[in-house]
């Protein structure tokens, strides 16, 4: 096997390649090392014509960092059908030739592991491993299920789920941190993403990663665990906060948070949670390790009943974007950032285009028509600011009784969305989207009539991704001042960095992040 190392306790980045072709499978092994893989697993079973001993020597003979050897069958979930003796023995030659890492599936552990530790004498390393069907099996199964597994002497372990819930990764970090040898422990899908950001932090041995272009539901990339993440930096004492949202792939949060606890040496991570059940979350993630979260679509008004406080301008908002499990005791307090967030950068627009209010000394908002779009957590944020300004609101929602109580806390007016097509605003009105309308990847639509942009002097949209927005596009070319959701982005994100670091944020970092990655 030469030089090359194995895995030890210490987490290794690991890319999964299924190439179909040898070549091309000694194509992506460079490139994986490339983008920060530390090892790679080879998929046999995804190889056309497979021919066993030409393809492994030209694998083994050219590879840049250790490789796992997988031959997945079909009844594991593999894409091999054929004949098992030849399975095997494909598998006693990759061992034969050298490879760091052979993967046996449990069900053939028993009656391979000691012929393969016995011949190879010189590093080679076997990982026992378990596909599970449907959800993930509670602590007590999944216990039984790797005392079967270290009975067989596995140098390393590995457990692969099907997450239908969020909640079951407390059962994989469980593993994680009881088992008495090395493990890999995971489950697949968007819900399953947290057990590949935190297995660090339990002590997992690897985390998958995947290639630049070869996108894998419940993985992250190669890239964004080097750089955004960090895996390397995170350790047992690492504290998580994360976006509590459904969904929560268009979430750049990870870009801005992780970075920036860095940079003020803040033993943290930020990671996306696609959750499902409030109720379920909070009750299985109760540990002082999860020291809060941002609160995306649609749970911001949601969330505020599962808070055991809440601050005084969430609760009059009636709606959290931010919670932090208070140190002292454990209790989850509410926040809202999202209300100032949104109306210092409007406010702040319409400032740099030297608009003068003379009826207002404090806010360029006083006495404007400010139309909000969406009466969500999000709407209510902006409709509560812009009333404290002064503000005249008219409140569009599609659900014409959800906009009625929005307009009752706030003394405005309320209309259903679909009479927004034919609203005609004063002149000089301002414009708020707070509907996911325009968020990618339906970037084409727009909530107001473009007709009527030309009429109002500022249209925000809190919609961040794409940055520049249909709406906004529309309303530039209409003549009116535009202020992106990334502005809004920002400045909420900025209040959350206080409250779960008990900091002051690095201001000027943050904006250069967004200004560079946004």
């Amino acid at each position: 096997m030469g030089s090359v190392g194995v895995l030890t306790n210490s987490v290794m980045v690991c890319a999964p390649l299924m190439a179909q072709s040898v070549e091309q499978m000694v194509i992506d092994m460079h490139s994986a090392k490339a983008q920060g893989a530390d090892v790679v697993e080879v998929r046999l079973d995804c190889i056309s014509k497979f021919q066993p001993r030409q393809d492994l020597e030209t694998i083994i003979r050219n590879k840049p960092l250790p490789v796992i050897i997988v031959y997945r069958p079909k009844w594991e979930g593999g894409q091999y059908e054929g004949d098992e003796h030849r399975r095997l023995e494909a598998l006693r030659l990759a061992n034969d030739l050298g490879a760091d890492y052979i993967d046996l599936e449990l069900k053939v552990a028993s009656e391979l592991i000691w012929e393969l530790k016995n011949k190879h004498q010189n590093g080679g390393k076997v990982i026992v491993s378990s596909y599970l069907n449907g959800a993930t099996p509670s602590k007590e199964n999944l216990s039984h299920l790797v005392a079967t597994m270290q009975a067989t002497e596995a140098d390393i372990i590995k457990v692969v789920s099907n997450a239908d819930d969020i909640t079951e990764m407390e059962r994989i970090f469980h593993l994680l941190s009881h088992c008495e040898v090395p493990a890999v422990a995971y489950s697949v899908g968007e819900r399953g993403l947290i057990s590949q950001l935190l297995c660090p932090k339990f002590g997992g041995a690897l985390v998958y990663g995947s290639m630049e272009g070869n996108s894998i539901p419940g993985l992250p990339t190669l890239d964004s665990l080097r750089e955004a993440y960090k895996v390397d930096c995170i350790n047992s004492d690492t504290k998580v906060f994360g976006l509590v949202s459904k969904p929560v792939g268009h979430s750049k949060g990870p870009l801005l948070h992780n970075p920036t606890l860095r940079h003020v040496n803040f033993n943290g991570i930020y990671v996306p949670m696609f959750v499902d059940d409030l109720k379920k979350f909070f009750d299985v993630y109760a540990s002082p390790d999860f020291a809060g979260y941002s609160v995306g679509f649609p749970y911001k008004e949601a969330v505020v009943q599962f808070c055991d406080e809440v601050h005084p301008l969430a609760k009059c908002i009636g709606a959290v974007n931010t919670i932090i499990r208070r140190p002292c005791d454990g209790k989850l307090i509410g926040y809202n950032t999202d209300c100032e967030g949104s109306i210092t950068a409007i406010e702040d627009a319409l400032r740099d285009q030297k608009y003068v209010n003379g009826r207002s000394l404090n806010s360029p908002l006083a006495g404007k028509q400010f139309v909000v779009v969406g009466a969500g957590g999000a709407g209510r944020a902006i409709a509560v600011g812009a009333k404290s300004r002064g503000a005249r609101l008219i409140i569009f929602d599609i659900d014409l009784e959800r906009a009625k109580s929005l307009a009752r806390a706030v003394s405005g007016e309320a209309q259903h969305f679909e009479s927004l097509a034919h609203f005609q605003p004063e002149n000089g009105a301002i414009l708020a989207n707070a509907t996911p309308i325009g968020m990618h990847p339906s970037t084409d639509r727009i909530p107001a009539a473009e007709e009527t942009l030309g009429n109002y002097q500022l249209v925000f949209d809190a919609v961040y991704t794409p940055r520049k927005t249909r709406l906004l596009k529309d309303a530039d070319a209409a003549g009116a001042i535009t202020v992106s959701g990334v502005e809004m982005f920002l400045r909420q994100a900025i209040g959350q960095f206080n409250l779960f670091t008990g900091r002051e944020a690095p201001k000027d970092f943050m904006r250069e992040i967004v200004l560079a990655k946004f």
